[in-house]
């Protein structure tokens, strides 16, 4: 619908005229198309890649790009001098819970920030989730729904296991020379940046 209708472009496009700082979070490689635009004023790219598994990211997120394609945008996005930083989100036991591989690719095509947090359960999306992988579903249930919490309008995991999923997450981020935050899991202490990477659209401003 983008492509054909360019009505996020049409936006960048005003913004840009009113020399507005822009940061853009998508899951889409169609942001290249509008580097044009985005190189205009102070901008960044925040672009989620949630595995580095072609195969999971089909199941979990059959309409959008494939991880290989988001990365070799990422790649593009740099190479036109803009900053971009990844979203490694949500972060689900049992599934895409080992993510050095990915955090070692990022930083190795010159990303500087990274942004984690963990899988955050409504009814709705849990059950998109139990039918789509039910064998996750199954190991992550009491999880969320014996041992969890309820923070932000969501079931979240307890707290211990959130503190180590971010903490991994945090240690690959260390070990590749990336900074690391975490929004919305009350774990600012582990931050070296802000949480949703904006010191790298501050910094090019």
């Amino acid at each position: 619908m983008e492509e054909e209708n360019r009505l996020t472009r049409g936006c960048l496009e005003i913004l840009s005229m009113h020399n507005c700082k822009i940061q853009l979070v998508t899951k889409s490689s169609l942001v290249v198309r509008d580097i044009d635009v985005l190189k205009r004023v102070p901008s960044m790219v925040a672009l989620t890649i949630t595995t580095d598994d072609d195969s999971v990211a089909r199941v979990l997120e059959p309409r959008a790009p494939s991880p290989s394609e988001r990365l070799k945008t990422v790649e593009k996005l740099i190479r036109n001098g803009l900053s971009v930083t990844v979203r490694i989100d949500p972060v689900i036991p049992f599934l895409n819970d080992e993510p050095e591989k990915l955090v070692k690719e990022i930083a190795s095509l010159g990303v500087k920030h990274i942004t984690s947090s963990t899988f955050k359960v409504r009814p709705e999306n849990w059950k998109r989730f139990s039918a789509t992988i039910p064998s996750v579903a199954e190991k992550l249930r009491p999880l969320y729904f014996e041992e969890g919490e309820r923070a932000f309008g969501y079931s979240i995991l307890p707290r211990d296991l959130r503190i180590r999923l971010m903490e991994r997450v945090r240690f690959w981020a260390d070990k590749y020379g990336v900074k690391f935050g975490t929004c919305r899991e009350g774990l600012n202490e582990l931050n070296t940046g802000t949480c949703d990477g904006s010191w790298v659209l501050k910094k090019t401003s």
